[in-house]
């Protein structure tokens, strides 16, 4: 047993989202969205570093001693299953950083996702994205809807991951997940080869460049179903994002693309529940209507949200309508759904935390 699991064990069995090492610090571990300590000594330099070792590979040890950083999954019985894992080098050492991953791949309801992602995935070709900050649990929302495709489709579903998450086992589809570094060297020469494989799906983990995103949009228009993230809290956000990372002369190309072949678009972020002992999923939900579709190919993009709050009856939702939703049917912790709120101004009377609120100065005369 690697020494390290006594750490990521105890870290699961409390409920934490990830645990926490790195030199000159105690190991801390994050719950509920917050970062607490363990009740154990500070990691000096020798102990962390043996620490890393125990779970490392020989050319994993040899890349990370060079300088590089390191993703990896690490799964250990003893720590009780799954782990994504960051390894990084900072003034004073290194650190690491242990995703948990849970033992069972969440389904939709599970996650207590709206139907309307049903209604998505049913799209045999065209581009679904995933999207929000660090954190906020897009690689579960698509382990989910990856889920749902294998129990009720018989398609050939890959995936390009970075590293690989959740792990699949096929049901009714056939499920090849590929880890970017090990299987592939990138997202995009995953994506190239993807194409030459017969597939019906393809889930690209991060479209982080320009070469991914045009070929993910190349896959798309060819007739697949591709599934992929950013790094973006909006629905707009995230479509300004995928045209403005294509080259000036593309631009036009990329709107054009987005307005025939984008399905939708699913923002979330993770706020606390009432009690806090747990954090629920919020959605920003897009549906590609004819509208929507103009003014994406018309570059009127900041008109979109009005179109999404008057298109509830489809589906969609704002971040803040669905805030205001959650706090009145009593899943979200107020206090936490006014720091995730655009229009602050609309759930100032829900905090019960003043100290969140403006201060305002009254001039003295």
């Amino acid at each position: 047993m690697a020494r390290i699991d006594a750490f990521l064990g105890l870290g699961r069995q409390q409920g934490c989202s990830d645990i926490h090492l790195a030199v000159g610090v105690p190991p801390m571990v994050r719950l509920h969205g917050t970062l607490e300590p363990i009740k154990y000594r500070i990691l000096n330099k020798e102990e962390m570093t043996d620490l890393v070792n125990e779970i490392l590979s020989h050319d994993q040890r040899e890349r990370f001693e060079s300088g590089h950083d390191l993703d990896l999954a690490y799964e250990s019985s003893e720590a009780g299953g799954r782990f994504r894992v960051n390894l990084f080098h900072k003034i004073s050492g290194i650190g690491a950083v242990f995703r948990v991953i849970p033992p069972q791949t969440p389904t939709l309801k599970d996650l207590g996702l709206p139907s309307v992602v049903e209604k998505m995935l049913d799209c045999h070709q065209g581009l679904i994205l995933v999207t929000g900050t660090t954190g906020t649990g897009k690689s579960t929302t698509l382990a989910a809807m990856i889920d749902w495709l294998n129990r009720n489709r018989k398609f050939n579903i890959i995936t390009l991951e970075d590293p690989i998450e959740y792990m699949h086992d096929s049901k009714a589809s056939l499920v090849v997940q590929r880890s970017v570094g090990l299987h592939v060297e990138s997202f995009a020469n995953g994506l190239r080869e993807a194409l030459r494989e017969d597939p019906d799906v393809i889930l690209v983990g991060e479209l982080r460049d320009p070469e991914t995103i045009s070929l993910a949009m190349t896959a798309a228009e060819t007739g697949h179903l591709v599934l992929g993230t950013l790094h973006t809290s909006s629905a707009v956000k995230t479509l300004d994002r995928i045209i403005d990372a294509m080259p000036a002369e593309q631009k036009a190309q990329a709107a054009t693309f987005l307005g025939q072949h984008l399905k939708g678009v699913i923002s979330q972020v993770l706020v606390r529940t009432p009690d806090g002992r747990g954090r629920k999923a919020i959605l920003e939900i897009l549906i590609n209507t004819p509208g929507i579709a103009n003014l994406i190919m018309e570059r009127k993009i900041f008109q979109i949200p009005s179109s999404v709050q008057t298109g509830r009856e489809l589906g969609m939702q704002l971040m803040d309508q669905a805030l205001l939703d959650a706090i009145k049917n009593k899943e979200i912790d107020p206090d936490d759904a006014y720091v995730n709120a655009t229009d602050k101004k609309l759930f100032q009377r829900f905090v019960t935390n003043p100290e969140l609120l403006p201060q305002v100065s009254l001039a003295v005369s």
